[in-house]
């Protein structure tokens, strides 16, 4: 078996920050970070970090059709409650239009160009506020029947069809109302009441996961466009991320698990069952979330402390590692 030596030499490159475009095995060291570093794959999928949001805050909403094109708004640093809205590119996000009303722990679909965000908790009250979002600007539109926050949302849908399932009203609910591009009709409830799920998928296949009512739960419920059913549970947690397009196909990630603290846990649903694999790179609770099971996006959250910081699932990973060395 050839060395590592006899492929590429003895030399190493030194450099003063870490290659944009690495090809798998390559190793370098960055003077800057006076660290070895090697880029590898990783066939289960891996998370990597990216450009930071402008402003950290937790309890904050996104979505996106994937890791490279997404949208984050509302969210606390506690105090304040923010309007703020940022888009990413892949790379970095940019402050754009704020939303009408700051919010936290709102419901969210569609794209960083066609996104809906609704309910939540403007600081004093859970609120019925639904907005939309045209690529510029929001627009105040239908209200949901129940003012609630910290839904599951059919993540995959769109900013005309999605639906906002459990949540917190006065106290944990089980309500499912879905979107129509005008108004909000209540469909058929979970079995579970409980709220700071996460969800995956449209109005007609779509999965909620995790949650807390009297306590954390470890509950799926798969929706089938008339009813939902309970499935094989998740690991114990709530305040998680999630994403995926169907009741057959979601990722999640962080959150607050039964022992405490925050979680750094990935597990992926491939319609029966749910498997675990490779944690975020920064244990969080309370994040945003965008993208599907194999481009995904993690940002923001509490660890603690408040992050701004952001990070990009892909299958397969391909991840930059720092070598331990003495």
């Amino acid at each position: 078996m050839a060395t590592y030596k006899e492929i590429h030499g003895t030399v190493i490159e030194t450099v003063t920050s870490d290659p944009s475009n690495p090809v798998n095995g390559q190793v370098w060291y960055n003077s800057t970070d006076q660290a070895l570093k090697g880029f590898t794959s990783n066939p289960a999928g891996g998370w990597s970090t990216s450009g930071n949001l402008n402003t950290a805050r937790k309890s904050l909403e996104g979505t996106g059709a994937s890791n490279s094109a997404a949208i984050a708004f509302g969210g606390t640093a506690n105090p304040p409650i923010y309007a703020l809205t940022e888009t990413y590119n892949g790379s970095t996000w940019t402050e754009v239009a704020d939303l009408n009303v700051g919010r936290t722990s709102m419901g969210a679909a569609g794209t960083s160009t066609a996104a809906i965000g609704f309910g939540g908790y403007n600081g004093t009250a859970r609120v019925a506020t639904n907005e939309t979002w045209n690529g510029s600007s929001w627009t105040e539109t239908g209200d949901l029947n129940t003012a609630r926050s910290d839904m599951a949302a059919a993540v995959a849908g769109t900013s005309t069809s999605t639906q906002g399932t459990g949540g917190y009203s006065s106290t944990y609910v089980a309500i499912n109302e879905q979107w129509n591009g005008s108004s909000w009709t209540e469909v058929g409830d979970l079995n579970s009441a409980r709220y700071s799920m996460a969800g995956s998928g449209t109005i007609t296949s779509a999965l909620v996961f995790g949650g807390y009512s009297t306590a954390q739960q470890a509950l799926t419920e798969s929706w089938n466009g008339s009813a939902w059913t309970e499935v094989a549970d998740i690991s114990t947690r709530y305040n998680l991320g999630g994403t995926g397009i169907s009741n057959t196909s979601a990722l999640a990630f962080g959150g607050q698990p039964g022992t405490g603290g925050s979680s750094g846990k990935t597990e992926e649903w491939t319609g029966s069952s749910w498997t675990e694999l490779n944690d975020l790179n920064t244990v969080r609770v309370g994040l945003g979330s965008a993208g599907t099971t194999e481009s995904a996006l993690a940002f923001g959250g509490e660890g603690p402390p408040t992050l701004a910081s952001t990070e990009e699932w892909a299958v397969p990973g391909l991840t930059t590692v720092t070598f331990t060395v003495s």
